[in-house]
This record gives structure tokens, C-alpha cells and sequence, in this order.
């Protein structure tokens, strides 16, 4: 099974944040101090709404599609309950798409979808200190040419229109789950996923760099190197590290030495570890483990792309929206962490067995849209 969209148009944007850092300006939010300028907010701040693309196809998720159907629809029904959801779904799926994903503060638009992860497919939202709000636009190229990508190529443009925001394109390709901020101006990103000739053959590690602080208003990048090749995304930075807010930082350590992970997280722990954000703070590393005895279901057994991460949740106005594998242990240390780092939201906690076992979860199946 396979698993895991024309252009918009171009629009100039300088950020020149190191100057305005040099002329004294609080660096917690120069970004925000620079009148028309534009940053990505941290995922944890209000929400206007959030996104869903209810778009499995038997031609990519075969017998799976009907459990990942259920699955996106439960996750939807679960971010109602806190902040609108709007789900894009193709025209002869509507029905199903409302009964699945529920009615209650949701909102259904219809278009042409590939598959599902809306994270990577959809707009990339901006804002700054005017109540602006910006769209960029990454160019996804279905991560690499890996799999079909023409209809949901387009998605990013077809939410930028939706929700009126100013349209921002990058030269870049690349997409919503390679981008990890803390929304004062430091991001950490995989080196795998960004710097790879599938998806910016041209580009240096400098020059890719230097476009994304540009789009996304980062003063500094943390570089993972991630690895290449074993999964769709090349190691979508979601899966290993994650910003609670800025300074502290929730990273994925795989314990399973067979596992291709098990080395790659611990490299990243190191590096994480000896890093400082870009106000020059060491960061607060709290640590994650995958289940080690997920629950055996025909999602999980005998398929080497299912990926049980506890990382890969969403963080909603009010809540956590975060996966659960069957492992009681494992699940009850996951939901204690995360309600200890996000005192002030209640921990959701689903089955998104069908959904892991394409490589991906909660996060890459969701995007939001700041409230500004």
C-alpha cells in the first residue's frame, strides 16, 4: 500500500529580522513589532478554525479506506467540540463526510482530492502585527513525486481563497509537516525533508534556509537531520520534535534498537539538547516513546509503515487532540506528559489505528487557521 497540489501568485516579502534585532527591538516578538511583516504563529495560540481533508481513496489506502474514513471522522467530531472544523471532501463523499465527521460546527466545502494529509497540502497561515493574515504556499509536489498529487496541489490555493487570506508563494517545495515553530522565532525543521534534490534540486542548505526564516519570520532554524528514503515524507520533522512553547520542546525518543528510528532520535536528542532557541535560551527537553506493544488489529499487523507515534498530536483551542495505540502503559504515560505540558487543555486521546498504519497521524491529518 502506498502511503502518503497551480502555482498562486507572487508576493514580495522582506522580513530583514536580524536588523530590526539589532536596533534593539524586543526579540520575543521582533516579528510582530515589524508593521507588515509576517510570521507563523505557535500552533498552541488562538485558532480561527481548524482543517480536515476527507479524501481516503481505495486506489491508496485499499482495504484501509473505510477505517481511515472513520477515523478522520472521528477526529473531526473531537476538534467540534472546541473550535470549528471545516472539511474538504469530494462532491459524491458529502454525505458521507457529514455523517462521519458530524454536522455541529463544521463546515463541508467540495473539491478534488488526492488523500488526506492536509497538513502537508494545505496553507501554511502567516499573520502579523496588523491583524493580517497570509497563505504560503510551499508548492507540494507529493512529497518528492512519491505518489499522485495533481488535485491536491491545488489545496493550498483553495484555502487560501476560502478564508481570504493574503496569498505568499515560495520557490520552496515542501510542506506543513516539515515545519515545527515556536512563534518567536525559532523553528526546527529535518535536514532530510528540506534539503533533498526530490524536492529542491538547486538549493543549498544556506539558501533553503535563508527562504524559509523569510516566509515564516524565524530569526534561527534547528536542523535535524532526519533520514531519507524510509518513509513518504522523508522524516516530516511532526514525528521527532514538537515546540510546547518557546523554549520547551517534546521530542520523540524510539527505545526499539531494530527500529531505523531508534538511532535517528537519538542524534536528534543530542542535538536538541545542546541547542538554544533564537533568544539565545537552552531548551527543556521532556521525551516521548513510541509503544512498544500496540494493540494487534488488521491496521498494525504485519505492516511496516504503521507508525505509532504519541508525538504527532494537535494542540486546539482548549484541547489536545492525541492518538492512543492499545499499550495502557504507553498510553497513560503519553496522556500524563501531555497534561502536564498543556496544564490548561484537556488531553483527547483517540484510535487513529487506520491512519498510522499509512505512516502518518493526527497532525498530518489536520491544519488550522490562526485567529487574528
Amino acid at each position: 500500500m502506498s502511503t502518503r497540489r497551480d502555482f498562486i501568485k507572487q508576493v514580495s516579502v522582506v522580513t530583514g529580522l536580524g536588523v530590526a534585532a539589532s536596533l534593539g527591538l524586543s526579540p520575543a516578538r521582533v516579528q510582530a513589532a515589524l508593521q507588515g511583516r509576517w510570521y507563523m504563529p505557535d500552533e498552541g495560540e488562538k485558532h480561527r478554525q481548524a482543517f480536515i481533508a476527507f479524501g481516503a481513496q481505495e486506489a491508496i489506502h485499499e482495504d484501509f479506506t473505510p477505517g481511515v474514513q472513520e477515523a478522520l471522522g472521528r477526529i473531526a467530531r473531537a476538534i467540534a467540540r472546541y473550535e470549528p472544523v471545516t472539511v474538504f471532501c469530494r462532491e459524491d463523499e458529502r454525505d458521507l463526510a457529514e455523517e462521519l465527521c458530524g454536522s455541529s460546527n463544521t463546515t463541508f466545502v467540495i473539491t478534488e482530492l488526492d488523500d488526506i494529509w492536509m497538513r502537508d497540502t494545505g496553507a501554511n497561515f502567516v499573520v502579523d502585527d496588523k491583524g493580517g493574515l497570509g497563505a504560503v504556499n510551499f508548492n507540494f509536489n507529493g512529497w518528492g513525486n512519491k505518489q499522485q498529487h495533481a488535485d491536491d496541489a491545488l489545496l493550498a490555493t483553495l484555502v487560501t481563497e476560502e478564508t481570504g487570506a493574503q496569498a505568499i508563494r515560495s520557490e520552496l517545495v515542501g510542506e506543513g509537516g516539515a515545519i515545527e515553530v515556536d512563534g518567536h522565532g525559532t523553528g526546527i525543521m529535518t535536514e532530510s525533508s528540506w534539503i533533498n534534490t526530490n524536492r529542491n534540486p538547486d538549493w543549498s542548505k544556506a539558501d533553503v534556509e535563508a527562504e524559509l526564516k523569510e516566509r515564516l519570520g524565524l530569526r534561527k532554524i534547528i536542523w535535524l537531520p532526519g533520514i531519507k528514503g524510509k518513509d513518504i515524507t522523508d522524516a516530516h520533522v511532526d514525528f521527532y520534535a514538537r515546540f510546547v512553547k518557546p523554549g520547551v520542546v517534546i521530542a520523540n525518543l524510539d527505545t526499539d534498537p531494530e527500529s531505523y528510528d531508534h538511532k535517528v532520535t537519538l542524534a536528534h536528542l543530542e542535538i536538541l539538547k545542546k541547542a538554544t532557541d533564537a533568544d539565545g535560551r537552552a531548551l527543556q527537553i521532556h521525551i516521548v516513546s513510541p509503544p512498544l506493544n500496540p494493540r494487534k488489529s488488521p491496521f498494525s499487523r504485519n505492516n511496516p509503515d504503521f507508525a505509532p507515534g504519541y508525538i504527532n498530536y494537535f494542540v486546539i483551542n482548549g484541547a489536545v487532540i492525541a492518538p492512543e495505540f492499545g499499550d495502557a502503559p504507553a498510553d497513560k504515560k503519553a496522556f500524563d506528559l501531555l497534561s502536564q505540558l498543556y496544564p490548561d487543555r484537556k488531553v483527547v486521546q483517540l484510535n487513529i489505528d487506520a491512519i498510522a498504519a499509512g505512516g502518518g497521524g493526527i497532525h498530518c491529518v489536520t491544519s488550522h487557521q490562526p485567529l487574528v
